[in-house]
């Protein structure tokens, strides 16, 4: 058998720029004189949605019957590694049986404004989380040998514009927040496939991008797989195949495959960089072919109730006043929303699962007595029914208590466009509003894609943050309420009490096609609590059916070199009645910087299941880059000498235990002063200052004489002022004032700069 350099060695020119194109929307090319098969590649992070017939890539014509497993905002919520696992075993599986080669998921964009359309598939506004649950439904999917495609590489963060728009991002912001996800899925999740973004990238498509393609990816990431356009996301074909875009899907019927061809003749595109592309497609597409299994079973009735179980630890618990919550049998309960019977459990578009089956709410609570409903309003409307209200009033006056299920509409959130607003439907705030007038044992359980503002938060006792869970909803919904699963979700993003209080408020969207990042490292709760902002519920935020208590916090050691790896340790105990599980968050402060670094970032996580007055021990590991940032000035990532505390907490706003360690860098950042830079500046740098000190106090003592009591010179000049301009004084400014030369300054720069 031949190999693949044989068999790119056999191709003729044609044929090879031929494989850089989709056959289809979905299939990429065969060559059958060598043997060569084409492979089908599929939407769908949170299930498959293949198209067999007729192909697009918005989620408009019918794919086969599937399996709706929750989405990334719901399966993020869970904090576990392990679900998340599971999850892309059973989509790795559903693919082998289909004959899917490639699942075109998970995305990974940070969740930069609650505003963007399709944040129900991102993960988190976290990049640390978002690249730690990504690596492991990667290794879930590809341990079925399916590739995945992890995207939308990258930048791209909001659908307006979004097949124009040019996200203008500076270095430090794109190295902490946007791209630590993707590097984490590419050195560890080891993904097969990257689907490149829309967007430019600082003035350049990432299509043809050739820093994040080429230098970032292969050459600094180690990357081993091929990059595939998202769909229609190709400018010059041309640059692309030289940047190190390697298939274009889907094809253009042959339309850029001429533009290469007709660029490698006229010598502007090297041929080599053809082959470099075929290289790659082929040596991912073997891995899938020499272990395709498509009699793998694939039981849908099994993952359906999987995707139940899944769903009900993503469930987040946000508010349990007077512990209303579990349910009961005794409790006469009304629910309330027509949510409750056409559950809305996934987002619109290139991901949206054609269900084989959907459970509601009220289809899960059908053994249940006790259990009345009315609609109250209408799912595609705005306004109030009167008569629904009416109905609705009625019911939840004569029970003891009343699940509301409330959210967002498909049409207020999904591919393609933004959100304009933060708000739910004006008729089921409304409805929330009359209820809790009747009846204030109200829950509210929320179905949605992303934060919502809840101008009646502190009139309902329960809120249940359901996010969108799957088809398989409603079974998740009833054994969280009723106490049947003790709910154990976290909010990967922050929720704001309202629009106007996001990081990118005043700049989401851009001007024209321009979206600049002003908030720069500073999203989410990075930004909350550096200003120290009310929020509504923060990040890592979730409660539970029974209380946790952390003890004992350990660190190895006092103090390491950024080399050195550092373990922490702390107990869990399960202080309450019932079994239970903790996400225990770990958070890394650095105590004094020279730059602007949030008040904490998340470093570690791990869920543990306790049974009443169980205590374990959780154990992470820190290394380097838990406490260094991107520097600028070396372009690359600095760990700055000095104190950094580890805090463990519920979340980020509630931190329960803290400890310090001292860390020394072991890489300088080189410096050169010269005579624009500042007295200050250069009396920080040791070695400079001690050259710079016996000429302060000569040349520059004007600045720091005392002067004679009542004088008009110590009425202008204070001692804080004269202070304040000897160390703001550029070193060319002592030509003025200290009656240096230009040739002295020189002398002092060549021995302090040496």
């Amino acid at each position: 058998m031949s190999t693949i350099k044989e068999q790119i060695a056999q191709m003729t020119l044609e044929e090879k720029v031929s494989l850089l194109s989709g056959a289809d929307f979905w299939h990429t090319r065969s060559i059958p004189r060598l043997g060569i098969e084409g492979v089908m590649v599929s939407d769908g992070p949170h299930g498959l949605r293949k198209q067999d017939d007729a192909g697009d890539h918005l989620g408009i014509n019918e794919s086969i019957k599937a399996v709706c497993f929750p989405a990334a905002c719901a399966s993020t919520a869970s904090f576990d590694r392990s679900l998340v696992h599971e999850l892309g075993e059973a989509i790795g599986d559903e693919c082998q049986h289909e004959q899917v080669a490639i699942n075109l998921g998970p995305a990974i964009n940070i969740k930069r404004s609650p505003l963007c359309g399709r944040n129900f598939e991102y993960m988190s506004e976290d990049p640390y989380l978002a690249g730690e649950m990504a690596v492991d439904l990667i290794k879930g999917i590809q341990s079925r040998n399916i590739g995945v495609s992890v995207k939308h590489f990258a930048a791209n963060d909001q659908e307006h514009r979004r097949m124009s728009s040019d996200s203008v991002v500076d270095e430090r912001t794109l190295r902490e927040i946007y791209l630590p996800a993707f590097e984490a899925s590419v050195k560890r999740g080891k993904a097969w496939t990257l689907m490149c973004s829309y967007n430019k990238v600082n003035g350049t498509y990432a299509s043809e991008n050739k820093w994040l393609l080429t230098d970032l990816l292969r050459n600094e990431w180690g990357f081993d797989g091929y990059v595939m356009s998202d769909w229609g996301a190709v400018s010059k074909r041309p640059c692309g195949v030289e940047a190190g875009l390697d298939l274009e899907m889907p094809g253009s019927n042959g339309i850029n495959d001429a533009e290469v061809l007709k660029a490698v003749h006229d010598g502007r595109l090297d041929e080599k960089y053809v082959d470099i592309c075929v290289e790659h497609i082929l040596t991912v597409h073997e891995r899938y072919l020499k272990n395709r299994k498509p009699e793998t079973p694939w039981n849908q009735e099994a993952d359906h109730a999987l995707a139940g179980k899944l769903a009900a630890d993503c469930l987040v618990l946000l508010k349990n006043e007077d512990g209303i919550l579990p349910l009961s049998d005794a409790d006469s309960v009304a629910v309330i929303g027509e949510f409750a019977v056409k559950p809305r459990y996934q987002g619109g578009g290139s991901s949206h699962i054609n269900s084989f089956k959907v459970t509601s709410l009220m289809e899960a609570l059908s053994d249940k007595t006790g259990v009345t409903y009315a609609q109250g309003y209408n799912i595609n409307s705005i306004d109030e029914d009167e008569a629904l209200t009416t109905e609705a009033l009625k019911v939840a006056a004569a029970a003891s208590k009343v699940v509301l299920v409330a959210g967002l509409p498909d049409s207020f959130e999904s591919e393609g466009y933004d959100r304009k607003h933060m708000q739910m439907p004006a008729n089921q705030n409304a409805l929330i509003e009359k209820i809790a007038a009747v009846n204030p044992n109200i829950i509210v359980l929320l179905y949605n894609g992303s934060p919502v503002e809840m101008p009646w938060n502190d009139k309902v006792k329960g809120i249940i943050e359901g996010y969108l869970a799957g088809q398989n909803v409603g079974t998740a919904n009833r054994a969280v309420l009723y106490g049947e699963v003790n709910p154990s979700g976290r909010l990967p993003e922050t929720m704001p009490i309202r629009l106007e209080d996001t990081p990118c408020y005043l700049s989401y969207g851009g001007e024209g096609n321009t979206a600049v990042y002003n908030e720069g490292i500073f999203v989410g709760y990075r930004y909350y609590d550096k200003k120290k902002m009310a929020v509504l519920y923060p990040f890592g935020y979730g409660l539970s059916y029974t209380t946790f208590d952390y003890s004992n916090l350990k660190l190895s050691a006092d103090s390491i070199k950024d080399t050195d790896e550092l373990t922490v340790c702390v107990d869990v105990t399960n202080t309450g009645k019932v079994a239970g599980k903790e996400v225990v968050q770990l958070y890394v402060s650095d105590r004094e910087s020279s730059v602007f670094r949030p008040v904490r970032e998340l470093k570690g996580f791990d869920k543990v299941e306790l049974q009443p007055g169980e205590t374990k021990t959780v154990v992470f590991k820190l290394d380097k880059r838990a406490f260094a940032y991107w520097s600028t000035e070396i372009h690359d990532w600095y760990v700055e000498s000095g104190a950094f505390e580890i805090q463990i907490g519920h979340n980020s706003r509630d931190i329960a235990l803290t400890a310090c360690v001292d860390v020394t860098g072991t890489r300088e950042i080189p410096v050169t002063f010269n005579e624009d830079s500042i007295v200050m500046d250069i009396m920080a740098n040791p070695k400079a200052g001690a050259v710079l000190q016996n000429i302060m106090k000569e040349k520059l003592a004007i600045f720091t004489q005392p002067q004679e009591e009542g004088s008009a010179s110590s009425e202008a000049i204070s001692d804080e002022m004269g202070l304040a301009m000897m160390q703001y004084m550029p070193l060319r400014g002592m030509i003025s004032f200290g009656g240096v030369t230009h040739e002295q300054i020189a002398q002092l720069l060549a021995a302090i700069n040496s």
